[in-house]
């Protein structure tokens, strides 16, 4: 199994993070997908990576120790598990978030690799966290 994490510390109080993740739709699209679409608990996402599209279906899950945590249902992954994690620090929130994957490799083939998928999902989880330091910053 891969997994790819980013943590960022926050100038914010825990609630004000938790709330504006609870934006799933604008924290989703944060992350920079082409296509972004919040039905109750399933969200399905588009993306372009190099010459292939990359289209998933996610469900989130409960996970008592994350804000926010999602599981593919459909997509390229035998298995992809996303989750956000806070924690109080000294002047704001500590944040991470972590997915791991593992490849459908019939599926993928040699379109893609895992450093490929790697490197864009650093990217995905960077631009998502760029995005909540933005918002709930003061």
């Amino acid at each position: 199994m891969n997994s790819v994490s980013v943590t960022r510390s926050i100038g914010a109080p825990p609630d004000d993070v938790r709330d504006a993740i609870g934006d799933v739709e604008a924290f989703m699209r944060a992350a920079g997908f082409d296509q972004v679409t919040v039905e109750d608990r399933t969200v399905r996402v588009a993306n372009r990576v190099g010459i292939a599209t990359i289209e998933l279906t996610l469900e989130l899950v409960d996970a008592p120790d994350a804000v926010l945590a999602y599981e593919q249902r459909e997509g390229i992954f035998d298995e992809m598990r996303t989750a956000y994690r806070l924690d109080a620090g000294g002047d704001g929130t500590d944040v991470k978030a972590t997915t791991a994957f593992e490849l459908d490799v019939a599926v993928v083939g040699a379109v893609l690799d895992s450093t490929i998928i790697e490197r864009q999902r650093r990217t995905e989880l960077a631009a998502q966290l760029d995005w909540l330091e933005d918002r709930v910053s003061r």
